[in-house]
């Protein structure tokens, strides 16, 4: 029978366990039951930190936890994640077949109770959801914030098209009606080179010691040496498309032109793989462009926005001019590698989407959206419910009232003030974190955490809580 590590004895009932760590367990889910309903128990919190962005916040978070009392673990599964994060941890060097077996038996011995992670679509993430349902453990996933910029998201459960916003303008009305106006907004924007600095970090540690976990592999359908070739070209042509960008803004505007936006989301964004009808970013395009060509008139014209954080790997702009050259809309259809977001919005008739947090910008700027996708915003009230053909010739604009409904849900439910990508935000991001977290926890299991760190501020071996 496997143990609890000397560190949790006192506060993780021994479980049984077969004695390989990668076998089936033979613990049931009433078993599991008891530790993930530690409030019964009088213990506090166990959190298991998966993978998280390429980012000091999980370490900061689960610092700051253990400083609030809780018991925090950390499984590593490749030379970056090690890199970010600070103190004891685990490290998985097993294939992703053998992980699930693995982490139930790892949630058993170390008498986890919450699992967080940053994003829920992730192959080794996805299986932690099983797991976590399986055995009743809460699961705190972190995303980027639905609302930018200042915001970052935590949802129990999942996110996106796993979350548990209300899905309904009636049941979004109800809910925000109990429901007080969010405080102030303090500015938490990221630094675009530290967030390049740790990403180069994270990656070259996984180029350069791929022997410690020989049997990890990214979750990125690319292999991020390519990626990076990608974007040396693409800031090669910067200076090049900016104009052009700017350019293209400045006839539509002086000609008042007419014009629908649709804004690419990244190929490989777990948005478009998992929660849409699409592959990838080439179907989606190419069925706007078609149904654009068979419904809008002239001199309406459609114009196509890359993705800012876009590699430049693939030939977007080559892949849209062969799909309006095969539909007939050649001379109606212009690509743009640049240019400000919310002044193409507001000089939009409409944008179309996969499901991109840009939908909740178009929304709020009271443009009609038409959402291809699964998405928090995809309902009544807000996006246009008709098909994409109607769309085009009578787009349905959004509710103003409904939108400030949700999007007050939204803050409320989903949202924390701060960022990923600079000290300050981070700082912020975490003191929002903890107590988004801890208001999760059976009352007793925070109150045995506040115990655990009374003690020790009276041993004098304590920080400052957040």
């Amino acid at each position: 029978m496997l143990q609890p590590r000397p560190d949790t004895a006192s506060v993780v009932p021994a479980v049984r366990i077969l004695a390989d760590p990668e076998g089936p367990c033979d613990a049931t889910p009433d078993v599991l039951d008891g530790l993930a309903r530690d409030g019964g128990r009088g213990l506090p919190a166990t959190f298991l930190f998966l993978q998280g962005i390429a980012s000091p916040f999980f370490a900061d978070l689960g610092a700051a936890l253990k400083t609030r009392g809780h018991q925090v673990r950390r499984i590593n599964f490749c030379s970056g994640d090690w890199l970010f994060w600070r103190g004891a941890s685990d490290n998985y060097r097993g294939s992703r077949r053998a992980w699930p077996a693995y982490l139930d038996a790892y949630v058993l011995r170390e008498g986890v109770t919450d699992i967080v992670l940053f994003g829920d679509c992730r192959p080794f993430h996805a299986v932690a959801r099983e797991v976590a349902k399986r055995y009743g453990l809460r699961v705190h996933v972190f995303e980027e914030g639905y609302i930018r910029p200042n915001w970052i998201t935590c949802e129990l459960g999942g996110v996106n098209g796993y979350s548990s916003l209300p899905r309904s303008a009636e049941a979004v009305r109800a809910l925000a009606r109990r429901l007080p106006q969010p405080g102030r907004v303090m500015p938490s924007t990221g630094d675009m080179a530290r967030r390049s600095l740790w990403d180069v970090s994270y990656n070259l540690a996984n180029i350069f010691f791929p022997y410690l976990y020989p049997h990890f592999r990214s979750h990125r359908p690319t292999h991020i040496a390519m990626e990076y070739a990608g974007w040396i070209k693409k800031f090669s042509r910067r200076g090049r498309t900016r104009r052009e960008a700017a350019r293209c803004s400045e006839i539509y505007n002086a000609v008042g032109c007419d014009y629908f936006l649709l804004p690419l989301q990244l190929d490989s964004d777990y948005q478009i793989r998992v929660h849409s009808p699409f592959l990838g970013v080439e179907g989606f395009m190419d069925r706007v462009i078609k149904s654009f060509a068979e419904t809008s008139r002239a001199p309406t014209r459609l114009l196509v926005k890359l993705h800012p954080l876009d590699s430049g790997l693939i030939n977007w702009r080559r892949f849209a001019r062969a799909s309006a050259r095969r539909h007939g809309v050649s001379e109606r259809l212009d690509f743009i590698d640049g240019g400000d977001l919310p002044t193409l919005i507001a000089g939009a008739r409409g944008v179309v989407i996969v499901n991109s947090t840009v939908g909740m910008l178009s929304l709020e700027m009271g443009r009609p959206t038409h959402a291809v996708g699964t998405a928090i915003y995809n309902m009544a009230g807000l996006t246009h419910q008709g098909d994409l053909n109607g769309f085009w010739t009578d787009p349905t604009p959004p509710e103003m009232d409904l939108v400030a409904d949700f999007r007050r849900v939204v803050l409320h439910r989903t949202q924390v003030n701060g960022g990923f990508f600079s000290k300050q935000a981070i700082a912020r991001a975490v003191a929002g974190a903890v107590p988004r977290l801890e208001a999760t926890l059976p009352d007793a299991t925070v109150a045995a955490a506040r115990a655990i760190r009374a003690r020790a501020e009276a041993e004098g071996s304590l920080a400052p809580v957040y």
